[in-house]
């Protein structure tokens, strides 16, 4: 399954790459310049899909817990001040993704959007400890039964330019289901009440919808 946020791109992508295959073979003589050239354009096509990929999974919802938003690596878990909503200090579990990993975003737990809100900004690296508060950038809030409000922040880096979320302020959401999605290298930041249980560690691998990033009894 593909990601919808990819439709166009693909049938753009898979047109132009049937137009350098049939162009090449028809006024290229040379056999070898012409399947290298058929080769870069099939190598290309697969990248472009496995970018999109959508891949379906059965999501264990619960109140008990928060999960991971997205595939990618755990980058940061420390304790921070958070400036734009709770103005306070907050538990901070930070998920890079590269731009092989699938950039789909779920609901980290079900609940009523709070807050949601786009941001203008730059396009540092990812992991660049301003992308927080510089990178182009939306800001989720979640309240949720157990955890109380939660927020999830989607950073565009240096490769991510088109960030798309579907939270609207108002809205119940389920665990698990799409929440987005974001174009190439990326990160999402997650903050959490302080004194919560994590349950992840630096560098460990994060499947999104299925690793648990911090519990409540």
């Amino acid at each position: 399954m593909f990601h919808k946020e990819g439709g166009r791109i693909i049938l753009i992508s898979m047109a132009l790459c049937l137009a350098v295959v049939i162009l090449a073979d028809k006024f290229l003589d040379n056999y070898w310049i012409v399947k290298g050239i058929q080769v870069f354009a099939l190598i290309f096509i697969v990248l472009v899909l496995q970018f999109f990929r959508n891949p379906k999974r059965a999501v264990q919802v619960s109140d008990h817990y928060v999960i991971a938003p997205v595939d990618g690596k755990v980058v940061v878990i420390e304790e921070v001040y958070e400036p734009e909503y709770f103005k306070e200090k907050r538990l901070q579990v930070s998920i890079f993704m590269s731009p092989i990993n699938v950039h789909v975003t779920r609901y980290a737990a079900s609940g009523l959007i709070k807050f949601s809100k786009y941001h203008p900004g730059k396009y540092l690296v990812a992991w660049h400890p301003k992308a927080s508060e510089e990178n182009e950038r939306t800001t989720i809030v979640i309240e949720t039964k157990l955890f109380g409000e939660i927020l999830y922040r989607q950073i565009a880096g240096a490769l991510a330019r088109r960030i798309v979320n579907y939270a609207k302020e108002g809205m119940q959401v389920v665990q698990g289901t799409d929440a987005g999605f974001i174009k190439f290298g990326s990160r999402v930041d997650i903050f959490l009440p302080l004194g919560t249980e994590v349950n992840v560690k630096l560098n460990d691998k994060a499947i999104g919808g299925k690793t648990i990033i911090a519990t409540k009894a």
